[in-house]
């Protein structure tokens, strides 16, 4: 069957995540125009894209009305508590095709206990962990944990923008977080768990919800500060591909993580349609499970999809219908992942004075023009339009700045240099984004 191009699709959010989306779906054959709601104006700058502004996008009712009134093909959902809102519901019971999970299905990030559960049914390997509502039980497990041997990670129990967790170094460190998340968590709920060593790696594949395909593998740097140092944020760069984990090797993760998931979520009566991301470890024992989101991750997203080979839109509409099979090549699905373009990328992200505890805003940014002539690739998360026309910061992570070249360390220089060239007051980025796995690689 031949591969269905939406020719107007719907974006729902606003980020950087949002804007890399609008890029690459805009660019390809067949599309006529991309809308992208609330969008920013940073997204709005770019070609056969155009933003509908005055939309809650947590209002399921404004979202189908926007659908509806644009009579779009194909609308694609890009943040979680969008999801978690139950947008998603609202869409397909109007009978629009909507890449994204229902609210049910988005449950495997909205719950991190809920993802503990299906993963432990799915025979899927995971951090051992458990959720707590009650604060001496939390401290005895984590004491526990410690007791053994072991470092302990807490996590906000439901949707924190990746910024929930506290990896610690100690007990009192733990105990710490334990009794921070406890004095802020609306549901009274924490998650503790054992800390693993090893890298990490994301793996993001596009589900209908039985069969799934992967898009590049990309590692996310989560610590504010070079060195993995300092608070974790939502994410403060991403490179791909990974020195360490050969993407031949991506067809057999899907096998170990994605489709027993998948499964386990249809026998549960809640097929999952739409972006499923694997946060893993490579341990010494094998990749273990961190966590799942339900979305594409944020800035893996700015890092990979420079890198596909085949256009996106028609595999998210077979997803969101349901039938991956239809539109991609029994190759591309025995292989389990998308066509990718040789060489690498990385991304870079700029964030405000004061991320992720208090960042500020409404300061001119300057050298965006010059990033761009450079070679770079420029997706606004967190800006706005000053009455003077400038570009200013509006908002935590304000931009990432991706540089494409024939290997990592190339992208890397060629990121590191783009970066240098955007200022605003305060704004700040780490300059270690690939540079470990380029000396781990050098040392072999």
């Amino acid at each position: 069957m031949t591969p269905i191009a939406p020719t107007r699709i719907l974006i729902v959010g606003g980020g950087g995540r949002e804007h890399a989306l609008a890029w690459k779906l805009a660019s390809e054959p067949g599309s006529n125009e991309v809308i992208v709601t609330p969008g920013s104006d940073g997204i709005a700058r770019e070609p056969r894209v155009r933003c509908v502004r005055e939309i809650d996008p947590l209002d399921p009712a404004a979202v189908v009305a926007v659908a509806r009134r644009e009579a779009v093909e194909l609308v694609v959902v890009g943040p979680e508590a969008v999801l978690a809102a139950g947008v998603t519901d609202a869409l397909r019971e109007a009978g629009i095709a909507v890449f994204g999970p229902s609210r049910a299905a988005a449950r495997i990030e909205s719950s991190k206990a809920f993802c503990h559960e299906v993963a432990a049914a799915a025979g899927v390997p995971m951090a051992s962990g458990a959720a707590f509502r009650d604060l001496d039980a939390a401290r005895r497990f984590a004491a526990d944990l410690a007791a053994g041997g072991g470092d302990v990670v807490v996590k906000a129990y439901g949707l924190a923008a990746g910024k929930g967790v506290t990896v610690c170094d100690s007990l009192a460190e733990a105990e710490t977080a334990i009794e921070r998340l406890f004095a802020t968590e609306p549901a009274g709920t924490v998650v503790v768990e054992e800390r693993l060593s090893g890298p990490e790696a994301s793996l993001i594949a596009i589900c209908d919800g039985r069969d799934a395909v992967a898009l590049p593998l990309s590692r996310d740097h989560k610590r504010l500060g070079d060195g993995d140092t300092g608070p974790n944020t939502g994410g403060m760069g991403a490179y791909s591909p990974l020195p360490d984990v050969a993407d031949d090797r991506i067809g057999t993760l899907l096998d170990a993580f994605q489709r027993p998931i998948l499964a386990e979520l249809a026998r549960r009566g809640t097929p999952f349609r739409g972006a499923l991301y694997a946060g893993l470890i490579l341990t010494p024992d094998g990749p273990v499970l961190l966590e799942c989101n339900a979305r594409f991750g944020d800035p893996e997203t700015q890092a990979i999809l420079p890198r596909l080979a085949i256009a996106l839109g028609p595999a998210l509409l077979a997803a969101a219908r349901g039938d991956l099979r239809a539109v991609l090549p029994a190759a591309v699905m025995a292989d389990g992942r998308l066509p990718e373009l040789p060489g690498a990328t990385v991304a870079i992200v700029l964030a405000a004075a004061g991320y992720p505890e208090q960042p500020l805003g409404g300061d001119p940014i300057e050298g965006l023009d010059q990033a761009a002539a450079s070679g770079a690739l420029v997706f606004h998360s967190g800006t706005s339009l000053g009455a003077d026309g400038s570009v200013r910061t509006a908002g935590g992570r304000v931009l990432s700045v991706v540089a494409r070249a024939t290997d990592l360390a190339a992208a890397t220089t060629a990121a590191a240099a783009a970066a240098e060239l955007v200022r605003a007051p305060g704004l700040q980025h780490r300059r270690d984004i690939g540079s470990a796995a380029i000396a781990a690689t050098a040392a072999r």
